[in-house]
């Protein structure tokens, strides 16, 4: 028997009549039932590359460096990450995590493995699940989207050079948005043609995956046990899409919600790099706000240093070169402090992230309380595939204890930090009465 007062209402309420459904804003009396209504859990990786600026102890460059001084709650910020220094009781700084399989791989590499941890052997660039891949499957059905996938190169790159962080169940690369109005229009668009085309697209996608896979059935049979098992993969990466297909159709009917767009620069790009990379941040704030998705990752640059168009960031920007040849001209004169400033300048854009969430309130806390933001890099120097920048900013609501430098014993797998955090996500948690 329900518990429910005559005056409480359901979060997922709607107005319905004469064929129009509404949402309704957040309202007291939907707080009210707070007891039988799980808070949403939500993670977020970041990725910049080519590692960060990381002296030798004692050197004169040491104030620039971007992993804090000292252990434990005993630490200093030096120059690089002093705009995260409000924030420090809702971070941790780790020290010593790396992936195993990427020690020996080549120094612009291991991006494609940095929520994997696989094993790229020889020509062999076969790939594995990623981890927020795993947490959207575990509470994606809850949302329009099981994910946001984000990369300012956008798409999926090529293998060792990958423009996205996120791999599917069989190690296929997801492909990254990077146009913010698009990301916008596919979250929070209710342009009346587009939703009509939409529902068109559907309906014929479903009609011709619903063929292609009765035909694979005749197919098959006639295989070998190798060309099956590639069939098999195939098939399930067309499965994958009817699953995705199914989901819009789902939703289609609900009405996506209204954001305030009038601060995002949608039209930006990696001309403006300022306005473009606060912009994707707030598209993932957005999407978290509105539980359109509690999943999401951003590739701020991939590792693909002749083409990438993130390179030119810092140039850009004034710093006085491309992220590579920063990276790599960081014990030149002068170097340390004009990696230290973009690193900075990367520290500044994350603050504004972390500190959205945490202003915004959501029920007995805050967004951040219930988010898990992994937030480094899988180089420390540039090519050096040891000791990652590594830090985790939220989740106190998740049972995170904050406010550390953790330092773990050198060559640690960062596998590990992905098996605590997946942990922390998929557990229950305690409903508040």
């Amino acid at each position: 028997m329900s518990s429910r007062k005559p005056w409480q209402l359901n979060r997922r309420t709607f107005l319905r009549g004469s064929g129009v459904c509404l949402a309704l804003p957040f309202l007291e009396c939907m707080g009210a039932d707070e007891s039988v209504i799980a808070r949403p859990k939500r993670m977020c990786a970041v990725y910049f590359p080519y590692g960060a600026m990381n002296p030798k102890p004692g050197s004169d460059d040491e104030k620039w460096g971007w992993m804090p001084q000292g252990e434990g709650r005993d630490f200093q910020f030096k120059e690089s990450l002093k705009p995260l220094e409000p924030l420090r009781n809702d971070l941790s700084f780790l020290q010593g995590l790396s992936h195993p399989n990427g020690r020996s791989m080549g120094g612009h590499d291991t991006a494609d493995i940095w929520l994997t941890g696989a094993q790229f052997k020889g020509g062999s660039f076969r790939n594995s699940v990623s981890i927020d891949q795993l947490a959207a499957k575990h509470f994606g059905e809850a949302t329009r989207y099981s994910s946001l996938t984000m990369s300012t190169d956008g798409g999926v790159g090529e293998p060792t050079r990958s423009s996205t962080l996120s791999f599917g169940r069989n190690g296929q690369p997801i492909p990254a948005h990077n146009r913010p109005r698009l990301i916008f229009e596919r979250f929070f668009g209710t342009n009346a043609d587009s939703m009509k085309k939409q529902r068109q697209e559907l309906k014929n996608s479903g009609s011709m995956l619903d063929l292609l896979l009765d035909h694979s059935k005749s197919v098959r049979k006639n295989l070998g046990n190798q060309d099956r098992q590639k069939f098999d993969e195939y098939l399930d990466s067309v499965r994958s899409i009817e699953k995705r297909v199914d989901r819009s159709q789902r939703w289609l009917d609900i009405p996506k919600p209204e954001v305030d767009a009038s601060d995002l620069h949608l039209d930006s790009d990696h001309n403006s790099p300022e306005e473009y990379i606060r912009t994707m941040y707030d598209l993932i704030f957005l999407a978290f706000q509105t539980d359109s998705t509690r999943v999401a990752t951003y590739q701020l640059g991939n590792m693909n240093g002749a083409t990438s168009v993130a390179g030119q960031f810092p140039q850009l920007l004034g710093f006085g070169n491309k992220i590579h040849s920063l990276a790599h001209g960081w014990n030149k004169k002068g170097g340390a402090e004009a990696l230290a400033k973009w690193d900075q300048y990367l520290a500044q854009q994350l603050a504004h992230f972390l500190t959205r969430l945490k202003t915004t309130e959501e029920a007995d806390g805050n967004l951040l309380d219930h988010t898990l933001v992994l937030y480094g890099s899988s180089n420390s120097n540039t090519h050096n595939n040891n000791n990652y920048p590594l830090l985790l900013a939220g989740g106190n609501g998740l049972g995170m204890k904050h406010g550390q430098l953790v330092k773990y014993e050198a060559k640690t797998p960062l596998t590990n930090l992905h098996a605590v955090s997946y942990t922390h996500l998929t557990l229950p948690t305690k409903r508040i009465v």
